[in-house]
């Protein structure tokens, strides 16, 4: 296993998302547990870009 993969299930693990629960995650695939987590973070795509209101076109 990728070593990137197995600290996201142990993060995971020790607070699993809503409705899940650790022994889920226990037996979830690796590409499974890398689209949870993209899933669950995407809002934080664009994190980087605090302050920005907004895009104007003028």
């Amino acid at each position: 296993m990728n070593p990137d993969t197995e600290k996201l299930r142990k993060k995971y693990m020790d607070n699993p998302p809503e409705r899940m629960t650790s022994e889920d995650i226990r037996h979830m695939s690796g590409d499974d547990l890398l689209d949870m987590d993209y899933f669950l973070n995407e809002d934080d795509l664009f994190g980087d870009e605090a302050g920005v209101e907004g895009f104007y076109i003028f």
